[in-house]
């Protein structure tokens, strides 16, 4: 689908838009121009959020690179629009996330990174941000149809997911279980 990233990017703005409130934002529209004060330039952005309380906008960026994360350089360019066009930050949304260098960018200049699956749809949808994990399953059950789900949580020792059974806060597989000690104290922090 050579047009793969278009959709993308509208459905970036829609999720971003149904969501505002999780994001600081009181709105989301779509893309646009905006002008930069300092180099005299115009610049298309994907779409743009407006903050809670008039506080400014923040530019939405939306790459749908599915073989590489967002390095440095991809955000040393949204960190200078932001600049040069005076917005209060920025979102990168992409299906892989952003580099170590890309995160100390991200962190300086208030750019907020969105991992939001690359073939994603309005009602079929994973996105990841600020250690909040969103999904969004549509599925329709005829007759004949059957349905099972699993689900799994972070060991709090090990951080490996596991599936879980009347409540156990750490996998079966981690050390903590062999070790008395260490499993008694974990024990005791639920």
């Amino acid at each position: 689908m050579s047009e793969a990233w278009k959709s993308y990017e509208e459905v970036a703005a829609y999720l971003l838009e149904k969501n505002a409130h999780e994001f600081g934002l009181t709105d989301v529209e779509g893309k646009q121009k905006i002008p930069g004060h300092r180099s005299g330039t115009c610049y298309e952005i994907d779409a743009k959020g407006i903050r809670e309380g008039s506080e400014g906008f923040v530019i939405v960026e939306c790459r749908r690179y599915t073989t590489s994360k967002q390095n440095q350089e991809d955000l040393g360019g949204l960190a200078y629009r932001i600049i040069d066009t005076g917005a209060v930050g920025g979102i990168i949304v992409s299906p892989l996330g952003i580099q170590e260098g890309a995160a100390k960018i991200a962190a300086s200049e208030n750019i907020l990174n969105v991992q939001l699956d690359a073939n994603c749809t309005p009602s079929e949808f994973t996105m990841k941000f600020l250690n909040r994990l969103m999904i969004s399953i549509e599925e329709r059950f005829g007759i004949g149809d059957s349905c099972s789900i699993e689900v799994f949580t972070k060991c709090r020792t090990c951080g490996r997911p596991f599936k879980a059974v009347k409540g156990e806060t750490v996998c079966p597989d981690c050390p903590a279980k062999s070790t008395p000690n260490l499993k008694s104290q974990v024990e005791q922090l639920d």
